[in-house]
C-alpha cells in the first residue's frame, strides 16, 4: 500500500493535539532520550508497524544511537549490547504490548523494579501505552514510511 487511508491528524485535529502533547510530555520526562528510542522501536517492531520503526530509528540515529545496537533491539534478549536497565526496559515493552492472557507476573513486575524506580516505572508504562496508541493508528490508516520526514526533522537522519 502506498497511500495513507485518511489523514486522522486532520479529520480529529483536538484529538491528535492532544495525544501529541501527551507524547511530548513523556518525552520531557526523566528517562533517558536513549532508553526512550528503544522503547518505541521495539514496541513498533512488535507491532509491524512500519511507518513507526521507521521513524524510530531515524529519531535514534539523530539522538546518536548507534546503528548496531538499533539492528540488535530485535534480538535483544540473545544480544549482549544492552544494559541490565535496558534490558529490564524491552521485557517490559514486550509485556504491556503483547500482555499475556494470564497477565503480568508478579516476578516480572519485581525484575522491573530493580532497575526502575516507581515514578520511572509509570513513566515507563505511560511511553509503551503511548507508542503502541500511535502503532495503531499508523497501521489502521496505513501511514506511509518517510512519508513525514521532512515535517519531523527525520530527513537529518540521513537514512532517506
Amino acid at each position: 500500500m502506498t497511500q495513507q487511508r485518511l489523514n486522522y491528524t486532520q479529520q480529529a485535529p483536538e484529538q491528535f493535539k492532544k495525544y501529541l502533547d501527551f507524547s511530548q510530555s513523556i518525552k520531557k520526562g526523566s528517562l533517558e532520550t536513549s532508553l526512550q528510542d528503544l522503547i518505541t522501536l521495539r514496541a513498533s517492531q512488535l507491532n509491524g508497524c512500519a511507518f513507526c520503526v521507521d521513524m524510530h530509528v531515524k529519531e535514534a540515529t539523530i539522538h546518536g544511537e548507534r546503528a548496531l545496537r538499533l539492528h540488535h533491539v530485535a534480538v535483544w534478549q540473545e544480544s549482549p549490547l544492552f544494559s541490565p536497565r535496558e534490558r529490564a526496559a524491552l521485557a517490559w515493552v514486550e509485556l504491556l504490548t503483547r500482555l499475556p492472557a494470564q497477565g503480568v507476573s508478579d516476578e516480572a513486575f519485581q525484575a522491573l523494579r530493580e532497575h526502575f524506580s516507581e515514578p520511572e516505572i509509570a513513566e515507563l508504562s505511560f511511553a509503551i501505552v503511548g507508542i503502541n496508541g500511535w502503532n495503531r493508528l499508523a497501521i489502521g490508516f496505513a501511514a506511509v514510511p518517510g512519508a513525514q520526514d521532512k515535517l519531523y526533522g527525520l530527513d537529518k537522519a540521513g537514512l532517506a
